[in-house]
C-alpha cells in the first residue's frame, strides 16, 4: 500500500512539473519552427545594456560564444551572470549571449527583463525565445544552463547549473 502512495506522489509531482512549463512556455504546435531544429537559431534582442532591439543568431557566427540560457525567476542564474561578468573582459574574441525562454507580453514586459539586466550587471546580447528551441537545441535541462561553441558553432561545452568564472575559464581556454 505505502509503494502506490509513493508511485502515486512522483507521478503528481511530475505533472505538476510539467504544468507549471506548460502553463509558462505553452504548448509546441507541430510545425512550430522553434520547438524543432538544430543551431544556428535565430533570437529576438532587447534594447539593454550591452544588447540592441533586433534579432541575434546563436551561436554568434565566426566566433566562439558562450551561451547562458537563464530566467529572471531564477535566483541561481543572477549567479550565473556574476561569473559571466567576471570573465568576459579577458576574453575579447569571444561572443557572450544570453537567452530566456520567458514570454514576454504576458506577465513580464520587455521593460522589466531590461530592468532585471541592468540590475543583475547584464553587458552583452540579451535575447528571448519564447519557443523554448534555444533550450531544445542545446539539450537544457535546467537553468542556469550555459553552452559553449567553438568558431564554427560546434558545441564544445555544456554546463547544467551555476558554471563558475574557473569552470568558464578552462572550458573557453580551449575554444580561444
Amino acid at each position: 500500500m505505502n509503494r502506490r502512495r509513493v508511485l502515486a506522489a512522483l507521478a503528481g509531482s511530475g505533472l505538476t512539473g510539467a504544468s507549471v512549463w506548460v502553463a509558462r512556455n505553452g504548448v509546441p504546435s507541430p510545425g512550430n519552427e522553434d520547438a524543432a531544429g538544430g543551431l544556428p537559431r535565430t533570437v529576438e534582442t532587447l534594447d539593454a545594456p550591452g544588447s540592441t532591439a533586433g534579432t541575434a543568431q546563436v551561436p554568434s557566427p565566426d566566433a566562439p560564444t558562450v551561451v547562458d540560457l537563464f530566467a529572471t525567476w531564477c535566483a541561481r542564474c543572477d549567479e550565473q551572470l556574476a561569473a559571466m561578468r567576471a570573465v568576459r573582459g579577458d576574453y575579447p574574441d569571444v561572443s557572450f549571449v544570453s537567452v530566456t525562454n520567458e514570454r514576454v507580453g504576458d506577465t513580464l514586459t520587455r521593460g522589466d527583463l531590461a530592468d532585471w539586466w541592468t540590475a543583475n550587471g547584464g553587458e552583452w546580447t540579451l535575447g528571448v525565445d519564447p519557443g523554448s528551441g534555444v533550450l531544445a537545441a542545446f539539450g537544457a535541462n535546467a537553468l542556469p544552463f550555459v553552452a559553449i561553441t567553438d568558431a564554427d558553432g560546434e558545441i564544445v561545452a555544456t554546463h547544467s547549473g551555476v558554471a563558475s568564472a574557473a569552470t568558464l575559464r578552462e572550458r573557453l581556454d580551449t575554444v580561444t
